[in-house]
């Protein structure tokens, strides 16, 4: 389990949305001070693949997920209060069951 941040302070805020798998996955961007970036975003049920190019840790805010990481058959869930990290140059598979899925994703020097 990990502490999930309830609010970032002194943050700038990407207005315009990542949208992906025609809306069924949306997020905004957040710039830190540090120029560090997290996405904050909603997963409605479905199966999804994502790429990566950095490292990232996905922590789950709100309601439930099913991860499998690219090259690796184990199949992982995840709830409120839980993360898994991606390693970089990778991937992995989400999937919500039902309901929405609520996320923060940080990446990882």
């Amino acid at each position: 389990m990990s502490t999930i941040a309830t609010q970032f302070d002194g943050v700038t805020v990407h207005t315009k949305a990542n949208v992906y798998f025609d809306g069924n996955v949306v997020s905004h961007s957040v710039i830190f001070a540090d120029k560090s970036k997290k996405t904050l975003g909603l997963i409605r049920p479905g199966s999804y693949h994502f790429g990566t190019a950095a490292a990232e840790r996905m922590e789950i805010v709100a309601g439930s997920c099913e991860v499998t990481l690219d090259g690796q058959t184990q199949i992982q869930t995840y709830g409120p209060g839980t993360y898994f990290d991606v390693p970089a140059n990778s991937g992995f598979t989400i999937a919500v069951g039902g309901g929405l899925c609520e996320y923060i994703c940080s990446f990882l020097a």
